[in-house]
């Protein structure tokens, strides 16, 4: 009988040229993990602006609170808040990861799932959303953070 067709090392060195293939197209699947962009001139910083209703005094004026950047995993995620009369009147996502089509499906049910779990908290007190849970860590930093600068 002839060597090729006992031991069929062609056979071997196909199926071994597949599985590396294979193995290189999984890895090349995943997502990359780039650092996020820096933050440029016109991105929103950390600040506080009162504006208060005309006779108004104390805590019956509105406060709009921005809380720091918090760089997670998949990108940045900033938060703004508004305090109305010493109570949390609106939260607002600012920045969050959207640079590809995953992370835009992902915070498109968790922010405002995040948002209505800080209204009815009136804290950074919340549950993160399963399946989001960087830009749950990072949206909870920088609300706190947010309220923080806004007084509450």
């Amino acid at each position: 009988m002839h060597a090729l067709r006992k031991n069929r090392p062609l056979r071997r060195i196909v199926l071994a040229s597949a599985a590396t293939v294979s193995g290189m197209v999984l890895l090349l699947s995943l997502k990359p993990h780039a650092a996020p962009a820096l933050a440029t001139a016109d991105s929103p910083r950390p600040g506080v602006s009162s504006t208060a209703a005309p006779g108004a005094t104390g805590t019956t004026g509105t406060k709009t609170a921005t809380g720091e950047s918090v760089d997670t995993r998949w990108g940045p995620v900033q938060v703004r808040v508004t305090v109305t009369g010493g109570r949390l009147t609106d939260v607002t996502a600012v920045v969050y990861p959207s640079e590809n089509p995953r992370d835009q499906e992902i915070n498109a049910y968790a922010i405002p799932q995040l948002r209505r779990e800080a209204l009815d908290a009136q804290s950074a007190q919340i549950d993160s959303v399963s399946g989001a849970t960087y830009t749950s860590d990072g949206y909870k930093q920088s609300l706190q953070s947010a309220l923080d600068s806004a007084g509450l």
